[in-house]
């Protein structure tokens, strides 16, 4: 077997095995409250903090000297 065809069998089986999962957490109320749940907590999350993150970084690289708030 070479290497490009075992990639492709092993693209094909993971596809197949997500493809599978997501079946049974949407045919099932439960697993599928609970995805929800899940991806709306990591969405809560997880993007304000990368906005911070990238706010943080824009500041820096334009040169500006952070403002000292505690000083006034």
């Amino acid at each position: 077997m070479t290497s490009d065809s075992a990639r492709t069998v092993a693209n094909v089986v993971l596809a197949s095995a997500g493809v599978a999962a997501a079946y049974v957490v949407l045919t099932r109320p439960p697993l599928r409250r609970l995805l929800f749940r899940v991806v709306r907590i990591w969405l809560g999350a997880t993007v304000p903090a990368y906005l911070v993150a990238q706010a943080r970084e824009a500041w820096v690289e334009s040169g500006r000297p952070r403002p000292d708030i505690m000083a006034r």
